[in-house]
């Protein structure tokens, strides 16, 4: 098995090479209880600053899918510093004005690309944050909505903007206020909150793991 060396924390270590860093820090001894969720790149909980030996650059992934490299010094986050606004979706309106009260950083937008560079999803960030800048919160909220909000988009932003934040939203304007409604979600979470589902469910926390996984395969999809 061919071995390289990194180095979590300041401390060397040999791992084999064919490891995420994730599983290198594993491998090493750590336990992991935080920074780390779905391990494959949809929760964007394990957010990693690393520079590889001999090189100034440094660069931000999500540790559960990127392999090691010989040489990669590494350090992770508890979680990426990013601008959370409060705000109550009931009295916030999709105007563009919102987003210079918020978020007003993102009008310092230079184009620069480097948001879009770093994303772990491969997403047009930059993209997206000229749509919030123009109002255009439907195409900001499409162009996003593969984002896992792991902040790396962020890591590199001259202006300082909260990519993440703005595009959630984005898309909370969107699905309050622009969307069509939904008239058989409507009914359906009327029917959960009468409790509707509750002996199902109960019944449903009963059962294996194997004769649960058999009706979620074999389940109706709903077209």
């Amino acid at each position: 098995m061919e071995m390289v060396t990194i180095y979590l924390m300041g401390k060397k270590y040999e791992v084999p090479s064919n490891l995420t860093i994730m599983k290198a820090m594993e491998y090493a001894g750590y336990q992991l209880l935080r920074g780390c969720g779905c391990r494959n790149g949809f929760c964007g909980a394990c957010t990693t600053i690393y520079r590889i030996k001999g090189e100034t650059e440094l660069k931000v992934c999500l540790a559960c899918s990127t392999q090691v490299e010989d040489g990669m010094y590494i350090a992770t986050l508890p979680y990426f510093p990013l601008v959370k606004q409060v705000y109550d979706i009931e009295k916030v309106k999709p105007t563009e004005q919102i987003m210079m009260q918020l978020y007003p950083e993102i009008y310092a937008c230079i184009g620069c690309n480097a948001c879009t560079k770093r994303c772990t999803q491969g997403l047009n960030v930059m993209q997206y944050i000229a749509y919030a800048q123009r109002g255009e919160f439907e195409k900001c909220a499409e162009e996003s909505f593969d984002c896992v909000m792991c902040g790396c988009c962020s890591s590199g932003c001259p202006a300082g903007i909260s990519h993440p934040q703005v595009a959630m939203l984005a898309r909370r304007l969107t699905g309050k206020y622009i969307a069509p409604n939904c008239e058989h979600l409507d009914i359906r979470v009327e029917e959960i909150a009468r409790g509707d589902f509750k002996a199902t469910m109960e019944a449903l926390m009963q059962k294996p793991l194997e004769e649960l996984k058999e009706l979620y395969n074999n389940r109706e999809i709903e077209k």
